[in-house]
């Protein structure tokens, strides 16, 4: 919410405007600046969501000016200036704030986590130890693009069968409420009809005389089916449902350990402890793996190895585990934790591959039996009545 803002400052009245989520937050940020607020007005209301940040480009622009020989505060001034009066504008305004109050990055960040997740952050609080955020922004931005990559995989070996779903469903729509009426007004002058020309015929009849009715509960059962469908609860219930189909299930465990060794890794090149690394990468897991990691973590702090109790709890592949084995005895945890993320991909791919070449003609033969059932019902009667002819 946007402030406007009367305040004394050094013995003068001064007046400014500041973004903040509410009145507490302006108290505390005005006393920050040094300043004792005497008035203030909220303006209007600014309803940002994620997507009027662009994070990624944000994390490019800002690897590029830093890497140019920029401050900090210099490529974000810098950042703003290019942006237009919208919500990143709204968010880079409050970083440059929070960075002349003299607060780390990491801090300022933590104050909006709609626009900054948690392991961006982490990222960031790490790069400030070391001093080289370039890079840690850098390892950050390739982890999200290897992982969009796979979600990318995932959805689109999902989008062809919707569509052929799509267009089966509009074929069967077309047939049921214009092909069989025409065809039933060839039967209806005769006496003596095949059980499937019977059929066609009180099709024919129930959509002649309520057909709009029927084709209006059909679109209307779908949309609101639809509309169950976006919301949370019944998406919750699906996606439990749908993940507890056994070949599907290790499919998302793939996954899962994909985000958590990639995760893991990231973090600990930015030179965070392997336990809070875990316990970071842990809202990445499904419920029953995350249970599974806060027992592990127990384990490794009361001194265990890692490569010995990930396996333990099922949180390893079995290439995972001698990578694990190899990081720990070599030192290079966190290269060996990208190297199992890179072979979990791997086989992620496969599997993908593997779903899509059974799926899609199993898919096809079902819509397949659908349409022909319904050719064949209209055209047999035809084939019996030519055949009791001769």
């Amino acid at each position: 919410m946007r402030y406007k803002v009367k305040a004394i400052q050094a013995g003068q009245m001064t007046e400014l405007e500041l973004e903040a989520a509410n009145e507490a937050e302006l108290r505390e940020r005005l006393a920050g600046q040094g300043m004792q607020p005497v008035s203030f007005r909220a303006e209007r209301s600014f309803s940002l969501k994620k997507s009027d940040f662009a994070l990624s480009l944000f994390t490019q622009e800002l690897i590029a000016l830093i890497e140019a020989g920029l401050t900090l505060v210099e490529a974000v001034e810098t950042l703003k200036e290019k942006s237009a009066q919208d919500g990143s504008r709204v968010v880079l305004t409050r970083i440059i704030e929070g960075l002349y109050q003299g607060l780390p990055l990491s801090r300022v960040l933590s104050t909006m986590p709609e626009h900054f997740p948690p392991l961006y952050i982490a990222t960031v609080g790490s790069a400030e130890k070391t001093g080289h955020l370039a890079d840690a922004l850098k390892r950050y931005h390739h982890y999200e693009s290897r992982l969009a990559m796979v979600r990318k995989k995932v959805v689109s070996a999902l989008v062809y069968p919707m569509v052929i779903i799509t267009i089966g469903g509009a074929i069967m729509l077309f047939l049921l409420f214009y092909v069989i009426p025409k065809f039933s007004q060839i039967y209806a002058s005769m006496k003596t009809l095949p059980f499937a020309a019977q059929v066609m015929l009180w099709w024919g009849e129930l959509v002649h005389s309520n057909g709009t009715v029927i084709f209006a509960a059909i679109i209307g059962t779908i949309a609101a089916v639809v509309m169950l469908l976006r919301t949370q609860a019944v998406q919750a219930m699906l996606q439990e449902l749908f993940w507890r189909i056994p070949r599907l299930e290790e499919y998302r465990r793939l996954f899962a350990l994909t985000r958590f060794y990639r995760t893991v890794g990231l973090l600990l090149a930015g030179g965070l402890s392997i336990i809070a690394a875990m316990d970071l990468a842990a809202q990445l897991l499904p419920q029953n793996m995350r249970l599974a990691l806060t027992r592990a973590i127990v384990d490794i702090k009361s001194g265990q190895p890692l490569s010995s109790i990930l396996p333990k709890y099922g949180l390893t592949t079995p290439v995972s585990e001698r990578l694990l084995r190899v990081g720990e005895q070599s030192g290079e945890l966190a290269t060996m934790t990208e190297r199992a993320a890179q072979f979990c991909d791997e086989e992620l791919e496969r599997a993908i591959e593997m779903f899509t070449r059974l799926f899609e003609p199993i898919l096809m033969l079902i819509i397949g039996v659908m349409i022909g059932t319904i050719v064949f019902l209209l055209y047999m009667p035809i084939f019996e009545l030519a055949g009791n002819m001769q």
